[in-house]
């Protein structure tokens, strides 16, 4: 299921901020080389994680899942002068890649890239966050928003990915992936504790503003 059309994507990229030349490089080398390119977040999205970036003014981000490093890049560029980003990834076939499109980045210095389980690894940071990207295995997202909450600040953010999943949300008959997603859409919509919403971006974000 396609949530926009490819005209109105082209629109609405048309209307937004371009790509950067290092981003536009990371596009096309994640889809030349890599398995499941789609789990890019892609031009659209990543101005969208920028767009809420510079508007917290982050001086801490945590994300859990890298990727290629694209929404990385799009994360920090919101951070303060004294800004980090964590970013956490569990593939270490990815990690030369990364790690060379970080070191051509404006923020290689903000960046603290952590391989290992991030169930596990979340746990030996010390900080506190202004913002969260989640956007690993879906599974353990319930995983990773509890293990997470009490270390965001009152008023940030937690923004979750591929919560529409595809539109198979709204199949009565789910699989098993499917059903592990609208169980934490519904749990993040009985969670009294945060104001919520989903942006219909992509394959839907989830943001969660922790009050």
């Amino acid at each position: 299921m396609s949530l926009i059309n490819d005209d109105l994507q082209d629109l609405l990229i048309k209307y937004c901020e371009p790509e950067s030349e290092l981003l536009q490089n990371i596009d096309r080398e994640t889809n030349l080389k890599v398995l499941m390119p789609r789990m890019l977040s892609g031009h659209y999205q990543g101005r969208v994680l920028s767009m809420l970036s510079k508007m917290n003014s982050p001086r801490r981000i945590l994300e859990i899942g890298t990727f290629t490093g694209y929404a990385t890049l799009c994360l920090a560029e919101g951070l303060t002068a004294d800004g980090l980003i964590y970013t956490l990834d569990i593939n270490e076939e990815l990690e030369d890649m990364v790690r060379e499109s970080f070191s051509k980045s404006a923020y290689n210095d903000k960046i603290n890239y952590i391989l290992g389980d991030a169930t596990k690894t979340i746990n030996s940071l010390e900080d506190s966050f202004d913002i969260v990207f989640i956007d690993a295995d879906k599974k353990n997202n319930g995983t990773y928003y509890d293990l997470i909450f009490d270390r965001v600040r009152p008023g940030g953010i937690i923004i979750v990915d591929n919560v529409l999943w595809s539109g198979k949300v709204l199949q009565d008959k789910q699989d098993k992936d499917t059903k592990n997603i609208t169980s934490f859409n519904d749990k993040i919509a009985g969670d009294e504790r945060v104001e919520k919403l989903i942006l219909p971006v992509r394959d839907g974000l989830f943001i969660i503003r922790k009050k």
